[in-house]
């Protein structure tokens, strides 16, 4: 006698922020910590960089949008704001949904740095960690109590505050 095991997948429809971003839609433990990363990056180096969210990059081949980004710091052009980036900010930093694997992560520093990022950074929140890329082939990790220090831009800031 055979068993028969039918696999159900329950497909639902992409949201236009899905589409338009190619990434997962935010959840409420994704936008804390997105808003705890720009506050503490901004309390801790008010003149040093310009912060920004969700702004399209012109990587190859589609075009990407990291959740937090950093310039260095210069005033806004508000007469010249294009909808896609061609300058590529210092610091790309991605916070990982539960539908992306590690891979699919880690494979997005690589378009970064391909693009001229100098610093890519994984956020993981279900084990509240992030993960701080100085190039596709050198990383350091983080997680819990831990001072986060990136020394490629002369960052520090406390984990704690990022995960509370």
């Amino acid at each position: 006698m055979e068993l028969l095991i039918e696999e159900v997948v329950v497909e639902r429809e992409l949201s236009d922020y899905e589409i338009e971003r190619n990434k997962p839609m935010p959840t409420l433990i994704h936008g804390a910590i997105q808003f705890n990363l720009g506050f503490e990056l901004k309390t801790k180096n008010p003149n040093r960089f310009r912060f920004a969210s969700e702004v399209l990059l012109d990587t190859k081949p589609v075009g990407s949008t990291p959740d937090l980004i950093l310039y260095p710091s210069k005033p806004l052009d508000y007469r010249n704001d294009p909808s896609r980036r061609e300058d590529a900010p210092l610091l790309a930093i991605e916070i990982q949904s539960a539908s992306q694997s590690l891979d699919e992560m880690v494979n997005k520093t690589l378009v970064y740095f391909d693009f001229g990022v100098k610093s890519c950074w994984v956020v993981q929140p279900r084990i509240k960690a992030i993960i701080v890329f100085s190039n596709p082939d050198e990383y350091t990790f983080f997680h819990h109590n831990d001072i986060l220090k990136d020394s490629t831009l002369d960052i520090e800031i406390d984990l704690q505050k990022i995960f509370e």
